[in-house]
């Protein structure tokens, strides 16, 4: 069927356009620490680094989503954040000092933001039936940007320092950006009018109720539980236990490699059997991970704690983002926008926090991520959320 080859050439275009608009970004975590060695900074200042990028994406996640329910002609948009990151991260490269470095790597992370609400928006218009594989499929890509992107430049900072190495990384983002002069053309226009006040305002109303509250709440502390593990890994390898940038790399890469596969298999799961239960599982075992890497002595067994933790929490995103576009029932640009500065806006304090206790202890980092892993499952507990609990109303689901 056309409609079929078309939503397949879809979901590999932007699974590409994922991985490529997110490969320079997905090198902070091994960049950052090159940074610290670079200008002697401390565990925390590294979480700063981290969260500062972190809150500044997140500032362009919402109004990308805004924007894709205005503009009909959304592949015009998709190709505009490739440029945004090229020369974005380019520019920061050559950033002289720490807050320097930290704005303006916030800044080329704005169009890396631009493009998930964006693109994200499209497929679950374009795959209702099918959403969190659809979201899956696509996260797939930007996984393995943060797969084999640390890896990469965890050799290249072998042989260059960091500026040469975030350099390099800047070129996936321009090749595919050559590439969506064309791909552009094909990327369906949207369905809906442009979104007006009166939709804000049933998204408001949607978001503040309780049971929204209590969403918001839930995915927030889930990603930093995610953020504090990815922030203070590669200190943790290298200061405590003597791993290379090389070795810290192959580490880090298979952890999120762990994620990467099982996105696709736990949405479609989550699509058929709901969300709350593969949410509630993929927390507890990186609670469980979390526990083993701070306990272990033993490298082989902190890898092995460390890609439980990672592959779980990734794996369950599509189902989390699946989640909350059935709990706001439409607009889902800009609800997705939404979702996406919440998980970075405030997954950001993961970071941070992680970072300052990691000043004391880097052990103490992961100890506090299987906390968070603990509370995203509690908030969860109670509520009802799902496939079979979306409405047409804007009222909160029950």
């Amino acid at each position: 069927m056309p409609g079929r080859s078309a939503n397949r050439k879809l979901l590999v275009s932007f699974a590409l356009g994922h991985l490529a608009n997110d490969w320079a970004p997905s090198t902070i975590w091994l960049i950052a620490p090159a940074i610290a060695v670079s200008l002697a900074l401390s565990p925390a200042e590294v979480g700063l680094l981290i969260a500062m990028v972190s809150v500044g994406a997140a500032l362009g996640y919402f109004p990308a989503g805004l924007i894709a329910d205005r503009v009909a002609n959304r592949g015009l948009l998709l190709l505009a954040t490739f440029w945004w990151v090229a020369i974005g991260f380019l520019v920061a490269s050559f950033a002289p000092g720490f807050w320097s470095i930290a704005l303006l790597l916030a800044i080329a992370g704005l169009g890396d933001a631009a493009w998930h609400p964006i693109a994200t928006g499209v497929l679950v218009q374009a795959l209702p039936k099918r959403r969190a594989h659809a979201l899956g499929i696509h996260a797939m890509g930007g996984t393995f940007a943060e797969v084999l992107a640390p890896l990469s430049v965890g050799f290249l900072l072998a042989v260059f320092d960091w500026r040469t190495a975030l350099q390099i990384s800047v070129l996936p983002a321009a090749l595919m950006g050559l590439a969506f002069f064309r791909i552009a053309r094909s990327v369906p226009r949207s369905p809906h009018q442009a979104i007006s006040r009166a939709d804000i305002r049933t998204l408001w109303t949607t978001w503040r109720s309780p049971q929204g509250l209590a969403v918001i709440a839930m995915i927030s502390v889930y990603n930093m539980a995610l953020m504090a593990v990815l922030a203070m890994t590669p200190l943790f390898l290298q200061q405590v236990h003597g791993f290379s940038p090389a070795e810290t790399g192959i580490a880090f890469a298979a952890m999120v490699l762990a994620g990467a596969l099982a996105q696709p298999v736990i949405g479609r799961l989550s699509d058929l059997s709901g969300r709350k239960s593969v949410f509630v599982c993929g927390n507890l075992a990186a609670l469980l991970g979390c526990l083993g890497a701070a306990s272990s002595a033993s490298p082989t067994g902190i890898i092995l704690a460390l890609i439980l933790t990672v592959g779980a929490l990734y794996g369950i995103r599509s189902a989390v983002l699946a989640a909350a576009v059935e709990f706001s029932g439409e607009r889902e640009a800009t609800t997705l926008g939404f979702i996406f500065a919440v998980l970075d806006g405030v997954g950001a304090l993961g970071a941070l926090l992680a970072g300052i206790l990691g000043s004391l202890d880097l052990h103490y980092a992961f100890l506090l991520a299987a906390g968070f892993a603990a509370g995203a499952t509690a908030i969860a507990a109670p509520l009802g959320f799902g496939p079979r609990a979306a409405k047409p109303a804007p009222g909160p689901a029950g």
